[in-house]
């Protein structure tokens, strides 16, 4: 009579190390951030900067109306300051929608290369001011907004640096041109070219 004999388990396979898996882990976080580093920054909202370009032509309607000075600037940067905070928020939420982090890889790169050109239209802002030549303000605030564009745009997607080429040469212009057709080009420049590449923006990039 044969014997019966107890089936024998196979072992259990030997637990992943813990330091294969750190390596793991390391390399996964590696090429997550490199494909975010190389990435196109695209989280720059479309519909925002249509708003921005609309509140700008209100903008220099009112500004047109304005002769003096003082209110003509206080305009102009209540403006900026509306434009900025739209920008901003829209900004925020497209990337938080996408799931993409608005201050690494890409991002980072769009944001520190848009300041430093707004940073010194700031600066020169105030100089010109001091000096009493406020006539030159939009020339220059076309000029270094349109490099602050360009240069961002390189982390961007390709129509972003076209809308900044298109400021900067606008800029060129308004520094020649009489003084008296600076709030007509500042219309032309921070409301319809941002309305025209907004609405591209919107269609090709996702809102």
């Amino acid at each position: 009579m044969n014997r019966v004999r107890p089936i024998r388990s196979e072992p259990a396979p030997p637990a992943e190390p813990p330091a294969l898996q750190a390596r793991a882990m390391d390399n996964l976080r590696f090429i997550r951030e490199t494909m975010e580093r190389a990435g196109a920054f695209t989280a720059i909202s479309g519909w925002a900067t249509v708003i921005v370009g609309v509140t700008a032509l209100a903008a220099a309607v009112l500004a047109g109306r304005t002769p003096d000075g003082e209110r003509w600037f206080a305009v102009w940067l209540g403006e900026a300051l509306l434009a900025f905070c739209v920008a901003s928020w829209a900004m925020l939420r497209k990337a938080r929608n996408a799931g993409v982090p608005l201050l690494s890889g890409s991002g980072q790169k769009f944001i520190l290369s848009f300041l430093p050109p707004l940073v010194a239209g700031a600066l020169f802002t105030g100089v010109l001011l001091r000096v009493g030549l406020p006539a030159l303000l939009p020339g220059l605030w076309l000029l270094l907004y349109g490099a602050a564009v360009v240069s961002a745009g390189t982390f961007s997607v390709r129509i972003v640096p076209a809308m900044g080429i298109c400021f900067v040469a606008l800029g060129a212009v308004a520094s020649f041109a009489p003084a008296t057709w600076g709030s007509a080009l500042m219309a032309v420049g921070f409301g319809v070219l941002h309305i025209a590449f907004g609405i591209l923006i919107a269609r090709r990039h996702g809102g």
